[in-house]
């Protein structure tokens, strides 16, 4: 805006000026008074009377030069702001002081006013230019640090982690040497009467008697000063923010305000990570028991499987031996009816090995997966005169029994409801793999229907059952339908490393390349 003046005109400015000095500060003190009269703090008129365009008269007078007279103007104004400042009141005490100052270089040096001048005009602009942008670098810090914890909350893998990424930011924002954040137990193992002082926020000074307020060792002894702020749980003292610095620094009224609300995030951080740790511990031991029980259940099938095969399976086989054997040895008159007897009897086997196949899919554990859906498939198209279309392409992996269980369970479920409810003339499945991740899908072009009506149903287990068994693999099981554009369900489980696979049950069978059945 100016043209930059040189070190002649500057020492000229600095001379004229030096002896009216003592009398401008006094006339800015009074106005600061008079502006915040409740807020006077004698550091607030200690910064100004070092950012003023006689401050920098000063300096010239000492032999140093404008750029260090703006470093001393910077370095103040963001004292001023992080003591409470208003921008707006530090532009107008600086803009009073230089009207004073161009007032009395006016009146008491009319012959060089026009000299002098720009030279006053040029250190008042640079000196308002550079408050601006020292409030603007404060406050930037300031939602950086912000920014940083709502990032970190974000981020974080645990409570620990949460922790510590939140005194990283806080030492980092603060300049701080070093810094700890103290979670305290409800019954803190320290003497009540420590508990209290450390309920205050403190700065301590290195070697004092209040140094024992450090509670890290490790940290006590090794700074110039320290600050030790609380947080609170209700009326509990819940925790500490304590910092160390490399010199004697007190903090200011600005950063007393933040390192308080930094301590109620935190707290608040703290308590929801805790919250969602506890929650996440709960979810898995609800999946771990989710887990037995399928297991249990499927344990429970094979026990009764083996039952009906052994019992009456093998009774009705005798009992349909026994048919035949009388039917080739009775008068001809009966022979009509103890054939009818034994074909109710073949039939009531069929029955049997069919509750027993659906019951505990042997398939799968003799054969392999996709032998297992072939089997499934070909009894679907027994029962069913919807067109059926299969791909199972090969994959790599090994899976673990519960994996093809589930697979296994699914598109029984699948078959059964097509049959029963979708008035569907076509039926794709398709089973795929990558090295990480199984993926199955079946879709229909039957009636369709509502897919949250249908999952909120009270008896409706069939959709939620199949959602929790995925569930409990890690996977995920989406379902698409509408009334009128058919039904298509597509899930997706991981699968796990050969390490794991190896150890969690028998391997898959992987069956024939890109095989597709119609």
């Amino acid at each position: 805006m100016f043209r930059e003046p040189t070190a002649g005109q500057l020492e000229r400015f600095a001379v004229l000026v030096a002896p009216h000095l003592a009398r401008l500060d006094a006339s800015l003190a009074r106005r600061l008074k008079s502006a915040q009269p409740a807020a006077h703090d004698p550091r607030q008129l200690k910064a100004f009377l070092l950012i003023t365009c006689g401050a920098a008269a000063r300096l010239i007078n000492a032999g140093s030069s404008a750029a260090s007279f703006l470093e001393q103007v910077a370095y103040n104004s963001r004292r001023l702001a992080k003591l409470n400042v208003p921008l707006t009141v530090a532009v107008d005490t600086l803009c009073g002081y230089d009207r004073d100052l161009d007032r009395l270089l006016a009146r008491r040096f009319p012959r060089h006013y026009e000299e002098i001048r720009p030279v006053h005009q040029h250190l008042h602009y640079r000196s308002l230019l550079t408050v601006n942008e020292a409030y603007f670098q404060v406050r930037e810090a300031e939602t950086q640090a912000f920014y940083g914890l709502l990032h970190a909350e974000e981020e974080a893998a645990g409570l620990d982690d949460l922790l510590r990424r939140f005194i990283q930011i806080l030492t980092r924002s603060f300049h701080a040497q070093s810094g700890r954040l103290i979670p305290l137990p409800e019954q803190p193992p320290l003497a009540s009467r420590l508990v209290g002082r450390l309920s205050l926020p403190r700065y301590i000074a290195a070697g004092s008697r209040g140094e024992n307020l450090v509670l890290d060792a490790g940290m006590r002894g090794a700074c110039q000063s320290y600050w030790s702020i609380p947080f609170f749980s209700g009326n509990r003292l819940a925790g500490l923010l304590q910092f160390g610095f490399s010199t004697p620094y007190r903090w200011l009224p600005r950063e007393l305000d933040l390192l308080n609300a930094f301590a109620e995030r935190c707290l608040r951080a703290a308590d929801r990570a805790r919250l969602v740790h506890e929650l996440g511990a709960r979810t898995e031991q609800v999946r771990a028991l989710a887990g037995h029980l399928m297991l249990a259940e499927e344990a429970e099938r094979r026990r009764i499987a083996r039952e009906v095969h052994d019992e009456a399976g093998q009774s009705m086989l005798f009992l349909r031996l026994h048919l035949e054997m009388l039917e080739k040895k009775a008068p001809p008159a009966l022979q009509p009816k103890l054939a009818e007897a034994r074909g109710v009897a073949e039939r009531v086997i069929a029955e049997v090995r069919r509750m027993v196949a659906a019951l505990s899919p042997s398939a799968v554990e003799e054969l392999g997966l996709p032998a297992a859906i072939r089997h499934l498939s070909g009894r679907f198209r027994k029962v069913s005169s919807i067109e059926l279309r299969l791909k199972l392409a090969p994959y790599s992996a090994s899976l673990p029994r519960e994996t093809q269980t589930t697979i296994y369970r699914i598109v029984q479920e699948c078959y059964q409801n097509i049959a029963k409810h979708s008035k569907a003339s076509h039926v794709n499945l398709l089973l795929r793999s990558t090295d990480k991740q199984l993926e199955l899908r079946i879709d229909d072009d039957g009636v369709g229907f509502d897919v949250e009506s249908a999952v909120a149903q009270p008896h409706s287990f069939g959709l939620k059952g199949m959602r929790e068994r995925v569930a409990l693999l890690g996977g995920r099981l989406e379902i698409r339908s509408s009334p009128g554009n058919g039904a298509a369900i597509h899930v997706r489980i991981p699968i796990p490393s050969p390490q794991s696979s190896r150890s969690s049950g028998n391997e898959c069978d992987h069956g024939n390349p890109n095989v597709i059945d119609r």
